[in-house]
């Protein structure tokens, strides 16, 4: 059912995610004229708020996480939010809600941002106030689970109030720009979709690298761990979205069709190429830091970096290895796709002394949106000694090359969406699914070998089996 929303319900509004993106980026609509003049926004959760408190809350965040040129026109935006205490866990408290919601003219849309095992009573509270009708979908803030098993009875759950084209499942890295102008990369330029196969492409790297540790995430991330955290949902969706077929239209049901056939075509990973780590205690950007245990305070098990070699075994990339590797306490913060082409069959130029590199498309996410594509060029000279070539870039920076548009976050993308009801961004439950199978059969091959991470010390690029995992394919990271 279409509908574009006329209330926004945030659960979890007073937590950091509430705080650091949802506020802000219903804000920067808000400024943008994006939202319906009539969208009013009620947040709830434990804590004990009046709505003038709540709004006092919402301005502290805004000042504290906006620049102080995009703090405009805060007063309208305020007046828009409302507050109501609830205790999800328990039934009483949704009749309340469900009053200060009141009824909304076109729809509710209604975000989840609660730990996973709060799913299931705040969706039979929700049902038992009538706020699970045809007018109300339902977003959900990851994780979704920790295996296939959990992950399914949430979806089960969820089920059991809303229809699939009434959910909406986050994974914020789909809302980022340069996420989004991979498609366009692809299949709005003729030159590259031919050669975009196992014909002409050696392989494929993708890298989510971050250079903090922790950060308060301790009871979660030591449960998790990277290919939790990281490689079952962003990097994932991040391989879907290069190795997918062309959709035949751009819309929610033909993206995500794509997309589901690659994850399923996930070739399953023995434990000998995979490689795991742990960071020690090193230095990030000249400063010490600790190491992951003295963080937690305790041993662990859990890896902080994970290296992956997939293979995706269908027509288009038999044969093609996809590298993946993320870790915490990396030299650098960068998020980026590596399309390594493949070497010229023949080179004319090798009789004259030159040295050939294979074509390279590196489309970087974060920190800097960009695209750079090397090529081969001649080096000015009369060549009485050999002609030389040189690997030149090409490149692309999307700020500079789109300097008069507005440049958003993820979120303010996603809950525009949200409200307006285009699930074209976000993950359908069979591709979180299969994303589950492929992590969890990971997972079991490193209990039954007994793995255990590897250390590395901190602002490293991880174990140096990280580097040989590559290596013996004559595959050097892209650093």
């Amino acid at each position: 059912m279409s509908f574009t929303a006329d209330r926004l319900l945030l659960f979890g509004a007073t937590g950091d995610l509430a705080q650091r993106m949802l506020l802000p980026s219903l804000f920067a609509l808000d400024a943008d004229d994006l939202l319906a003049p009539g969208l009013k926004i009620i947040g709830t959760a434990r804590s004990s708020m009046s709505d003038s408190e709540y709004r006092n809350f919402a301005r502290a965040a805004l000042e504290k996480y906006l620049p102080a040129d995009r703090r405009g026109r805060m007063a309208e935006f305020l007046n828009r939010l409302s507050y109501q205490t609830l205790d999800a866990t328990t039934l009483e408290g949704y009749d309340d809600l469900a009053k200060k919601v009141g009824t909304p003219q076109n729809g509710l849309a209604i975000f989840l941002s609660t730990a996973p095992s709060l799913f299931e009573p705040t969706i039979k509270g929700l049902q038992s106030a009538g706020l699970t009708g045809e007018n109300v979908r339902m977003c959900l803030e990851k994780p979704l689970g920790t295996d296939l098993a959990t992950s399914c009875e949430i979806n089960d759950a969820v089920a059991e109030a809303f229809p699939e084209d009434r959910i909406f499942r986050i994974d914020h890295y789909l809302g980022k720009e340069t996420v989004q102008n991979l498609l366009a990369l692809r299949f709005a330029n003729i030159m590259f979709e031919p050669l975009w196969n196992a014909a002409h492409i050696d392989h494929v790297q993708i890298t989510v690298a971050e250079t903090v540790g922790l950060e308060g995430r301790v009871a979660f991330y030591d449960d998790a761990g990277a290919i939790r955290d990281m490689v079952q949902n962003h990097m994932l969706q991040l391989l879907a979205l290069v190795a997918m077929e062309p959709p035949a239209h751009f819309d929610a049901t033909a993206v995500r069709d794509e997309k589901v056939k690659v994850l399923r075509a996930l070739r399953p990973v023995q434990p000998a190429q995979t490689v795991t780590g742990q960071y020690r205690a090193g230095a990030i950007g000249g400063n010490a830091v600790p190491g992951y245990d003295e963080e937690l305070g305790k041993p662990s098990d859990t890896e902080t970096f994970v290296a992956i070699k997939a293979h995706v075994d269908n027509w288009r990339w038999k044969g093609v290895p996809f590298y993946l590797r993320t870790g915490k306490r990396m030299p650098k913060r960068v998020t980026e796709i590596v399309i390594q082409f493949a070497c010229v069959p023949h080179s004319i130029f090798e009789g004259k002394g030159a040295t050939m590199q294979p074509n390279r498309l590196v489309i970087g996410i974060q920190p800097e949106e960009n695209i750079t594509l090397s090529l081969m060029a001649k080096v000015p000279g009369l060549d009485r000694e050999g002609i030389r070539l040189r690997s030149v870039p090409l490149n692309i920076a999307m700020p500079d090359v789109f300097s008069g548009a507005v440049r958003r976050i993820a979120y303010e993308r996603l809950l525009l969406d949200l409200v307006e009801g285009d699930q074209t961004l976000f993950v359908r439950r069979d591709e979180v699914e299969a994303q589950w199978e492929w992590i969890d059969a990971i997972r079991a091959g490193w209990k039954a070998d007994d793995v255990t991470p590897k250390t590395y010390t901190a602002g490293s690029w991880g174990p140096s089996a990280a580097i040989a995992l590559a290596e013996r394919d004559g595959v050097t990271w892209h650093e």
